[in-house]
């Protein structure tokens, strides 16, 4: 039995007429102007409300986003967000430092490892207020807002993901800055730039639909106690 003969051949076939082609080519544009429709409006949407450290206003709330874990540790790319922010913090720009990732398995938390970073770098730990369910940047936001009442900061990422992260807390109601912190550009960098591009269109369906975060629960004061601090140098806006 010949087996090639089973295979069923699968052959692309293009129009044969002119007009075909030209609807053809006209729908493959269209789809690429769609998808690139999302990232677009990042960029739009966010021109004037990035810059550096050195530009960033004084706040009293910076919002720091989880990037991985090495070993327990923040990986290089979420201790360059985490300097960035004790950086803010040693120049009276910032009062507050919420650090918000994923803790969703016992074995795997990005928060308390931000916090021990802060720490070891001289940000007091009353200054600091954990997010553990900061599961994605719209839960991040979300919850920023609902349950620590953030309704202004500073927030801190890499360039490739700062638009994004200022889109999204803007459409969650929190007043926004983003600092970019630079990064090597490596496999890393390239990968998330790329990502970039493909979860712009999650966001934009965060942003006009507004989904509840994967996990809510009740408001919390950490930020309100932190803020109330005594003896800690800051600035307020």
């Amino acid at each position: 039995m010949n087996i090639r003969r089973l295979r069923p051949r699968l052959r692309l076939r293009l129009p044969r007429t002119r007009a075909g082609r030209r609807r053809l080519v006209q729908a493959v544009m269209a789809g690429c102007v769609l998808a690139l429709l999302p990232a677009t409006w990042l960029f739009v949407s966010t021109a004037d409300r990035l810059g550096t450290t050195s530009d960033a206003p004084r706040t009293e709330v910076a919002v720091v986003f989880g990037a991985g874990l090495w070993d327990g540790e923040p990986s290089p790319y979420l201790a360059h967000r985490l300097d960035a922010a004790v950086k803010l913090y040693r120049e009276g720009r910032i009062r507050v430092v919420l650090v918000t990732g994923d803790n969703s398995r016992k074995e795997y938390d990005e928060p308390d490892a931000m916090r021990a970073y802060l720490t070891g770098h001289g940000v007091p730990d009353a200054r600091i207020v954990s997010d553990y369910a900061g599961f994605d940047t719209w839960d991040s936001c979300v919850r920023a807002k609902k349950i620590f009442g953030v309704d202004r900061a500073v927030l801190i990422s890499q360039g490739f993901h700062i638009r994004r992260a200022v889109a999204l807390c803007e459409a969650a109601g929190v007043d926004s800055y983003g600092v970019g912190v630079d990064a090597k550009h490596d496999v890393t960098w390239y990968y998330g730039g790329t990502r970039e591009i493909l979860a712009a269109g999650k966001a934009a369906l965060d942003a006009v639909f507004e989904p509840d975060p994967r996990f809510l629960g009740p408001k919390e004061q950490g930020v309100a106690r932190a803020l109330a601090a005594d003896g800690v140098p800051g600035a307020s806006p």
